[in-house]
């Protein structure tokens, strides 16, 4: 964790306050700094969210670490809490807010026309915003992103640089989007008559709503006809494919090298681990989780935990992956025993 640096000082009753915990300890302690646990100077507060820092409490020289209620310190301030990753994560956002925008267009930006711009957007030089397109208040739009026309953009929504949004594309309030993502390219259809790939129009729109995050050179294709559909809350990591007409339940969390093909149906809630990916037209039940490289090739029931390609129940995949590694010996031992029949099989004919 890099040293981030508070824009006040407060003491750490103050902290509790916000991040509703109990201390243990000095509660006037002054904190003016957040850093990780083994980089901590006097001033600073850590967090212990992994089992594996725990050693580190005694040794670190914070003024304060934010832990779970069980862990105890003779010689340290502990502002306990029930989640300390999440208490990080509201710490970092209230004590380090994110600057404000101008709320000024570049005069360098092109913006076409019949254009409608909500109070205080901001859009950086060298951003092309097409015909017809809807921007909402206090969105931001940074350096080189394109939106193509009549796209609509919400409220509070950050556009890293060189995002593209083609047209029509609907994204939502409070959402981001990183560097490098597409979003609305044309879906990977065509129509074969034996010999030449007929390109199939691409109709549809991709339509994200609130509270989305999309990470760096993500591509999210707009469907054949109707939506690929981002629903609230969910995040995708950076280098995700997802295909045209696929749809992402709300608050699910797709891992990073990802590719989702299409008309995939995605519930509520699913984590699918780094390089996993599926086949078209499977459903994924709500609160599942895919495990790192597996590959869904059939409908999965809510609430499983499956890994393996082709996925299986997580428990089965270790046991195979156990069998896996014994299957030289295995084969070995059937050739020898095949071996040993075959000379039996000589001595009785004999």
């Amino acid at each position: 964790m890099e040293d981030n640096k508070f824009q006040m000082e407060l003491k750490l009753k103050e902290i509790a306050q916000i991040l509703g915990g109990t201390i243990d300890g000095d509660e006037d302690t002054v904190i003016n700094n957040i850093s990780g646990i083994e980089d901590a100077k006097e001033g600073d507060i850590t967090f212990v969210a992994n089992p594996k820092y725990i050693n580190y409490i005694e040794k670190t020289k914070a003024s304060a670490i934010v832990c779970s209620p069980e862990i105890s310190s003779e010689s340290k301030n502990l502002l306990k809490v029930k989640n300390p990753y999440l208490a990080y994560a509201k710490a970092i956002t209230f004590l380090n807010p994110p600057r404000e925008e101008t709320g000024t267009i570049d005069e360098r930006a092109f913006i076409g026309k019949d254009v409608k711009l909500g109070k205080n957007v901001t859009i950086y030089p060298f951003a092309f915003i097409g015909d017809g397109s809807t921007i909402g208040d206090h969105t931001t739009i940074y350096p080189n992103c394109f939106l193509g026309r009549k796209v609509k953009i919400g409220s509070n929504t950050f556009l890293h640089p060189n995002v593209t949004i083609r047209e029509d594309c609907i994204v939502g309030n409070n959402v981001i989007i990183n560097s490098g993502a597409i979003i609305g390219s044309d879906g990977f259809g065509f129509a074969s008559d034996g010999a030449k790939k007929f390109k199939i129009p691409q109709l549809g729109i991709v339509q994200i709503d609130d509270d989305v995050e999309i990470g760096a050179c993500t591509t999210i294709d707009r469907a054949t006809m109707g939506k690929t559909w981002i629903k609230r809350g969910a995040k995708l990591d950076n280098l995700i494919q997802v295909a045209h007409n696929c749809t992402i339940g709300e608050d699910s969390v797709i891992i990073a090298h990802t590719g989702i093909s299409g008309s995939t149906h995605i519930g509520d809630r699913v984590t699918m681990a780094g390089q996993s990916a599926t086949t078209g037209h499977v459903k994924i039940g709500d609160d599942v989780i895919v495990g790192a490289r597996g590959g869904v090739a059939a409908d999965i029931p809510p609430g499983q935990i499956v890994s393996g390609a082709p996925t299986m129940p997580h428990r089965d995949w270790l046991r195979s992956t156990l069998i896996f590694k014994k299957l030289p010996e295995m084969n070995q031992t059937i050739k020898d025993l095949k071996k040993k029949i075959s000379e039996l099989e000589s001595k009785i004919k004999g």
